[in-house]
């Protein structure tokens, strides 16, 4: 029988395991990316490792998130980050280059093979036929050091696109109309392969919009072929001698099929508080929009940026409303300059920001109190644009542009005829992206480290028995947002235990901190218990990271989301189920706690204050437990297992 894309993929950087959907596999990575959010923690893990360079094909450090420098801190990092990539063989691309996703895309994906990224938009690089996945920071040190990457073997979905997409219709529409149909949860332990006759109509930016966004269905990664179309657009990159052909054997087989027909979707609009709450846009037709957000790694790209500039071309945004612009990286922002859209979106009122995340991860452009934020980024989170009540709606460029010009949400259908408009060859200039240095070069790099950047917490082993308290009674869907939340937080990235006093749970209960820190000083262990998804959104390790230093020990949920499963384990959490759903029923907050971990392997009981016995089954594997018993991943490596 013949091969989809992914098992192709996989196939050819399969280290153990097979490739059954379920079992759990190793593959090699032949790239990494890291952005400086995720980044200073990444490298000192790295650094931990004691490898002398970095051992993939590839690796890059971006810089794209904490570029509001309002103190040392960040430029601490930044100097940090780029001494790390001189001494160690990364490329670094230097803050105001543009966003990371972005520039990969444009610089260094490469089709059929793999990117590891500490970002969980990594799968940007999807749409040129790459097999891009992100994870923890934590696993992406590890494939720098040339260790493969465990991972469950995912179920591939074929999603077959027909037809053709209709003016005043784009790519976000695709992917909102995949995530309408399979929800935030949808794609767990699932690849996302995209073929049929409408592959062909999409760009690859627009294949990138829709791999991008793939991350919020829970999927491991979105992929397309890389085909003709890509060829032309990697030219145009001045890297044709990247281009591989890459597509689905004819009798490929996949676990299902979900048929997209472009020509019949129409605009639609994901709904605060979640990326699966979509409708068309006609549902909320003039519902009053404050504020306008274009860009981010999901729609920043030339094509999103000028048909925004040509609907807005010679007209001025409504008075009530504020628009914000980021482009995708500096040659996008190079390519809008040149095409004249620069101007157009300057002279209608728009506020063009640097070339970075900005806005989409709270860094600046939060919305006024009660706002409604219509924009085209890939995360609606409550509180995540920096304003705790603001409403979050994401929909394409099209559907932007008409909120941005009549203040309210508006079907852009009803603007007349769809703009044309013609597409400018890409900029090509890596003056900002600083390349390895030799070996012997790099060898005589001092690190520079901030008064910021704190060291490691240590990681105690596994004891036998937890005795503790259930510090939260959490619901279903609960992001990383909610466990460690970003935006003016950022930060305190590089400072674990301050971002962890400062921040865990803060948006849930403010006194989170406080309890679990006073529990762990009494020599007890907190444990969190949750419903189904629990960690879903970013691949932020921190999540992990910061509870832990707080002494949590113990994560009990109904479900958990792939990332952030794999950094509990990490970080040696015990991440585990209830074997009876129900039983999620009888644990409320302050219940005394106590859980036998003697075998990890063996029956797993929950006595709760005393007396209620709750059964529970691991979320890890067997070959987790050694890393479990250690405390994590970096004291089993230090141990030389």
């Amino acid at each position: 029988m013949g091969r989809n894309i992914t098992e192709k993929i996989i196939e050819s950087h399969l280290v153990s395991g097979k490739m059954v959907p379920g079992e759990e596999i190793a593959i090699t990575i032949d790239q990494t990316l890291t952005q400086d959010a995720t980044g200073t923690m990444a490298y000192l893990q790295f650094e931990a490792l004691g490898v002398p360079r970095v051992r993939t094909k590839l690796s890059v450090s971006y810089v794209d998130h904490n570029t509001l420098q309002v103190d040392f801190r960040n430029p601490d990092d930044h100097r940090y980050l780029q001494s790390v990539a001189a001494r160690y063989g990364l490329y670094f691309s230097r803050p105001g280059n543009g966003i990371c996703h972005q520039i990969h895309l444009e610089r260094f994906g490469v089709p059929g093979t793999t990117l590891l990224g500490s970002d969980s938009h990594t799968p940007t690089c999807g749409g040129l036929g790459q097999l891009a996945i992100g994870a923890g920071g934590l696993d992406v040190a590890f494939a720098m050091a040339g260790k493969p990457f465990k991972l469950k073997m995912p179920h591939v979905v074929n999603v077959r696109l027909t037809g053709k997409l209709q003016p005043w219709v784009s790519a976000k529409d695709v992917i909102l109309e995949l995530l309408r149909r399979v929800g935030v949860k949808g794609g767990v332990g699932k690849v996302f392969e995209y073929s049929g006759p409408g592959v062909k109509s999409l760009t690859v930016p627009e294949r990138a919009t829709i791999t991008n966004m793939g991350a919020e269905t829970g999927a491991t990664t979105s992929i397309f072929p890389s085909d003709e179309i890509t060829k032309e657009w990697l030219e145009a990159q001045k890297r044709g001698k990247d281009f591989v052909a890459l597509s689905a054997d004819q009798d490929a087989s996949y676990s299902e099929t979900i048929e997209i027909d472009l020509s019949s979707l129409e605009p639609l609009i994901a709904v605060d508080p979640s990326p699966g709450n979509v409708h068309p846009v006609t549902e909320l037709t003039g519902t009053k929009v404050d504020q306008v957000c274009v860009g981010s790694c999901t729609n920043s790209s030339f094509r999103d940026l000028a048909i925004f500039a040509e609907i807005l071309r010679g007209k001025t945004v409504h008075p009530n409303v504020s628009v914000l612009l980021s482009p995708g990286s500096r040659s996008v922002y190079q390519q809008i300059a040149k095409s004249g859209h620069l101007e157009i979106l300057i002279a209608a009122g728009v506020r063009i920001l640097e070339a970075t995340c900005g806005p989409c991860i709270g860094q600046g452009g939060a919305p006024p109190s009660g706002g409604i934020s219509v924009r085209t980024f890939n995360r609606n989170f409550p509180g995540r644009s920096g304003t705790k009540d603001a409403k979050v709606y994401l929909a394409s460029p099209e559907v932007a542009a008409a909120c941005a010009l009549t203040g309210e949400i508006t079907d852009p259908r009803t603007l007349g005829e769809y703009p044309k408009f013609k597409i400018v060859p890409p900029v090509v200039d890596d003056r900002l992206i600083i390349p390895p240095l030799p070996p012997e070069e790099a060898e005589k790099v001092e690190i520079i480290r901030g008064p910021n950047i704190a060291p490691l917490p240590e990681f105690d082993p596994l004891p036998e028995r937890l005795e503790g308290e259930v510090l939260l009674r959490l619901g279903d869907d609960i992001t990383t947002d909610h466990i460690q939340p970003a935006g003016r937080f950022l930060p305190l990235r590089s400072n674990v235990p301050e971002y962890a006093r400062q921040a865990t749970f803060v948006q849930v209960d403010p006194t989170f901190s406080r309890r679990a820190e006073a529990l762990r000083d009494s020599g007890k262990f907190g444990f969190i218990v949750a419903g189904e998804n629990y960690g879903q959104g970013s691949s932020r390790e921190h999540a992990g990271l910061c509870p832990r230093f707080l002494g949590v020990r113990a994560v009990i949920a109904k479900s958990f989301a792939r990332i952030h499963l794999a950094n509990l384990i990490n970080f040696g959490i015990l991440p585990l189920l209830f074997e009876n759903k129900e039983d999620y029923d009888k644990i409320k907050q302050g219940d005394k706690v106590s859980l036998d971990t003697s075998d990890l392997s063996g029956e797993l009981k929950l006595i709760v204050n005393g007396e209620l016995e709750i059964k529970l089954k691991p979320a890890f594997s067997e070959k987790d437990i050694p890393m479990l018993k250690a405390g994590g991943a970096l004291p089993l490596a230090a141990s030389g297992s």
